[in-house]
């Protein structure tokens, strides 16, 4: 791991757009949520590091994508959310060789924009991110996949931003990759400066903000026609007419969620204004002015239940932030 560049704290005019009470509903794909006391919009990187570099020490910071895989608890949050979706949006070509190419990606590129940009440069293997409805920085933070493809599958290297606005360089042996989850293997990487910087709120200041994927040659047609009936898959199997937040829990061993779900006979089972998907049971749906209190009600019953019945702790896929009201 290595320090690449750190951008000048002193700096005074930041060029991004800073927002006070931005109510979260309008930024996760569940629709529902409390209000933020503050967001930043970066204006590129250089501009998010000088931010983050500004901040004082006691200020809490999220990072937030398209917000796909977030419940923001009707409370609201508490410091700055950092919006990464309209700022970290490079993509580009790296290198390619006869057996694969790399593909360049910032976190807050869409993940299905790399499954299509892979197919138009004749590579194969990436079309599942068609099916993964977040960014990049968000995949890369959960090991998002579907349709048997995971994200770290194809990483070769990424780089994160720590609280002090300082970039690094990692490679996929400095973390513990798993089935939706990912870790770093020790609490500091021997550098000159830290890797992790471990703040006041209980975890690591440093965010993904960009990675390198390699991908293995194929024929760019197929790969499209692939994409086509991933998406045509997804459409037909899962609730993407009502606001969700994809898969709410993951798979245990050998079973799946949603047959747990259902066979607890949660299926369409209702809390207010949310509700657990007729179509999949592993989904929760908001049917219209539902609170974050309501979903995460569901998301206690289905855990509840399902341990109840069958001696099976689910675990979340979704995070879950915020105060409650």
């Amino acid at each position: 791991m290595k320090i690449v560049s750190k951008a000048m704290q002193t700096e005074s005019r930041l060029r991004g757009e800073m927002r006070f009470k931005e109510p979260m509903a309008r930024h996760v794909s569940w629709r529902a949520g409390g209000i933020a006391d503050r967001a930043y919009l970066p204006a590129d990187l250089a501009d998010l590091q000088a931010f983050l570099g500004a901040l004082p020490d006691s200020e809490p910071v999220h990072f937030v994508g398209l917000g796909s895989n977030l419940l923001v608890r009707d409370g609201g949050l508490r410091g700055t959310v950092v919006f990464t979706h309209r700022a970290l949006r490079e993509i580009r070509l790296e290198r390619e060789s006869a057996e694969h190419g790399e593909i360049y990606a910032e976190a807050g590129v869409a993940s299905p924009r790399v499954a299509r940009f892979a197919a138009m440069h004749g590579l194969a293997g990436a079309e599942f991110l068609a099916g993964v409805p977040g960014t990049v920085g968000g995949a890369l933070a959960m090991n998002a996949g579907c349709y048997g493809g995971e994200t770290w599958e194809f990483v070769v290297g990424v780089n994160t931003v720590d609280r002090s606005g300082a970039l690094h360089q990692f490679t996929p042996q400095h973390y513990r990759i798993g089935y939706r989850s990912v870790a770093k293997r020790c609490r500091q990487i021997p550098t000159v400066a830290p890797a992790d910087i471990v703040d006041k709120h209980g975890g690591s200041e440093e965010w993904f903000v960009a990675a390198i994927f390699r991908v293995g040659r194929g024929d760019r047609n197929k790969s499209l026609i692939k994409i086509r009936e991933l998406i045509s898959k997804r459409i037909a199997s899962q609730p993407l007419q009502q606001p969700n937040a994809g898969s709410v829990f993951r798979n245990p061993p050998d079973d799946h969620a949603a047959r747990l779900i259902e066979a607890c006979g949660l299926k369409g089972h209702a809390i207010g204004g949310a509700g657990i998907s007729r179509r999949h049971a592993n989904f929760i749906v908001n049917l219209g002015g539902a609170r974050a209190a309501d979903i995460e009600a569901l998301i206690d019953l289905a855990q509840h239940t399902v341990a109840q019945e069958f001696g099976i702790v689910l675990e979340r896929e979704v995070r879950i932030i915020g105060e409650r009201t």
